[in-house]
Parts: structure tokens; C-alpha cells; sequence
């Protein structure tokens, strides 16, 4: 591949030949063909090298790198964002499934509304083989005009899963990196509602499997954070929590918000830290 696609597709994986034939071939059976699909295997040693190098041979679109070394899930990602050439980005999970029509419906709803950083379907949960366990109500602001309720929306609510979403690159990188304390994703989706509306398409076109492997259901904070780096190994839940509120104040900070919008989702994020975060770590009777 030579001309730069207009979607970048991220793929990061570490030891997911379980699951990563079928989430290759709902990618490449999209009904958009406009991508390029960038899959970085973080040293894995199980048959995941193999998968890869045998769909990257059948199919010019797909590039694929294998770090020397297990990075962790952060690095990993943040790697596929630098390497990317589109001008629109997605993330895509080894284990995850797609509608082959997911991809056209973002890139058009993005299309559709320029005003938009990023667009997403509605989302089933799936079990191990695939089957639907219940699908997810998707009922935040976040197509609000007013950035700190869409910011309320979503640090406050439950929702789908918009981590996963067709994103706009330059605002990707225009925002901090995903980092690795606590809820470090959640952070970066809170972060980008600040500087525009999310579209969702009103189809379940999005299937999020639940398996006892999945990065998030490793037990502790601290597991999961050192999934995400090695570094973090050691470090204390305080610590990982702290970070995590930080990484809000930053974001509200750096956003392209009016003096007004700044301050009303800085008194969102106070009303926030008041609550569950404190409490959960002990540091709020």
C-alpha cells in the first residue's frame, strides 16, 4: 500500500490466537474498504505471530510489527496512534466482533455531522463463542452541544463502549496519550467528548466479548495497571486513583472550552471527586 487510506484500523494483541482469526475477518469482510489495518503484536508466544503473518500475506492492507519486548497494553496502543497515516482512526480489539457494516456507518455519520470527533454503533455483550448475553442501552449526552454535560454523561453514566469508535486523528493526537493508572481509557473518552459531540448510529453493529481474559477482569487495580505497563508494577491503588483524577483536570485544562465551559466542567469534575473515586480508595469517610 503507497497512498495513505482515509481510516486507520489500530489492532494491538498479546497471546490472542484464541480470538484474533475471527475479529481479522470481520475486519477485512467491512463493507468500507478505504483502511489500512495496523495490527502490533506486543511479543506474543503463543500462535498469534503466525495468524498475523498469514492474513498479512492474502491482504495488502494489512501491516503488521511485533515489538521486540511486551510493552504493555498502553504503550501498545499508543504505538498504533503514532503509526497511523488516515485521516480517521479506530482501535479494534483481538477479541471483539463487527458488523460488516460498522465501519461504512461511522465514517458516514462522521461525514455527516463535522461538527462530530467520533462516531460509534450500538454495542451487544457476547460471550466466549459469540453470543449475544444482552445488548447495552446507550443513553448518555454525548451528542450534547454543551461540553460538560456530555463530560457529566459520561464520567457519571454507563454507556457503550466509545473507546472503540471511529475518531478523528488529529483530535486523537491532539490529546493526551492513553496512559496506565486506573480507568486510563475511560479518562481518554471522557477527554475527547471535551472537544466535540459523539455520534451514535442506532444499530447494533458493535459485539464486546466478555471472557475471563479480557485486560479489564484480571482481578485488582494494580493487575490491571501493570497490564497496561509493566511499569506500574508496585505502585499503590492511592497513587493509580490520583492519577486518574489528574488526567481529568488536565484534560478539562488543555481543552479548547470558553472560560465559561471550562468552569462549569471544572464544578462537574468537583462534584465527581466528592463522590464514589474517593470513597472507593479510602480517602473520604
Amino acid at each position: 500500500m503507497t497512498s495513505a487510506p482515509r481510516l486507520s484500523i489500530g489492532l494491538p494483541v498479546y497471546n490472542g490466537e484464541n480470538y484474533l482469526a475471527e475479529a481479522l475477518e470481520n475486519l477485512l469482510a467491512q463493507t468500507y474498504t478505504d483502511y489500512e489495518l495496523i495490527i502490533s503484536d506486543n511479543a506474543s508466544t503463543d500462535g498469534t505471530r503466525e495468524i498475523c503473518e498469514k492474513y498479512a500475506a492474502k491482504d495488502d492492507r494489512i501491516r503488521y510489527v511485533r515489538q521486540p519486548k511486551n510493552i504493555g497494553a498502553a504503550p501498545n496502543h499508543d504505538f498504533l496512534v503514532r503509526a497511523a497515516r488516515g485521516e480517521l482512526f479506530k482501535w479494534a480489539a483481538h477479541d471483539d466482533l463487527f458488523a460488516p457494516g460498522l465501519i461504512e456507518a461511522c465514517v458516514r455519520a462522521l461525514d455527516e455531522h463535522p461538527e462530530a470527533v467520533l462516531a460509534h454503533s450500538y454495542m451487544a455483550i457476547v460471550d466466549e463463542r459469540g453470543e449475544v448475553l444482552e445488548n447495552y442501552d446507550y443513553e448518555l449526552e454525548t451528542d450534547s452541544p454543551n461540553p460538560a454535560r456530555r463530560f457529566r454523561s459520561l464520567i457519571f453514566g454507563e454507556g457503550g463502549d466509545d473507546y472503540y469508535g471511529v475518531i478523528r486523528l488529529s483530535v486523537l493526537r491532539r490529546i493526551a496519550p492513553h496512559d496506565s493508572y486506573h480507568n486510563a481509557g475511560r479518562k481518554l473518552v471522557g477527554e475527547l467528548s471535551l472537544h466535540g459531540t459523539f455520534v451514535q448510529v442506532p444499530e447494533v453493529m458493535f459485539f464486546r466479548r466478555e471472557h475471563p481474559g479480557r485486560g479489564d477482569n484480571l482481578g485488582t487495580v494494580q493487575k490491571v495497571c501493570t497490564n497496561l505497563d509493566p511499569r506500574r508494577a508496585g505502585q499503590s491503588k492511592v497513587r493509580l486513583y490520583a492519577e486518574f483524577a489528574a488526567g481529568y483536570v488536565n484534560a478539562i485544562r488543555n481543552a479548547p472550552l470558553t472560560a465559561t465551559e471550562r468552569r462549569d466542567c471544572y464544578g462537574v469534575m468537583a462534584e465527581w471527586l466528592g463522590g464514589k473515586p474517593l470513597r472507593k480508595i479510602g480517602l473520604m469517610a
